[in-house]
């Protein structure tokens, strides 16, 4: 199982980012477990100025960006 991990403030960009990586995990059979992270506290943790991030099994995988879902898919797999 992944650890998918959605850093944001709950902007527009960020729910987009939450959407597009839970459609790209869907669409890859990807058996994950979704989380959104909103304390800026925890964005410092992992390193991330700017949002939104996706974060992957603990390893930040975009930041800044809303990629296309297949990039997505690239990324998780």
């Amino acid at each position: 199982m992944k650890i998918l991990q959605i850093l944001g403030t709950g902007c527009a960009k960020c729910k987009q980012l939450a959407e597009a990586t839970r459609a790209a995990a869907d669409a890859s059979g990807i058996d994950y477990e979704m989380e959104k992270i909103t304390d800026f506290m925890r964005f410092a943790d992992f390193g991330v100025m700017i949002t939104p991030a996706l974060v992957v099994d603990g390893e930040v995988k975009v930041a800044g960006k809303v990629p296309s879902i297949e990039e997505l898919k690239k990324l998780l797999s």
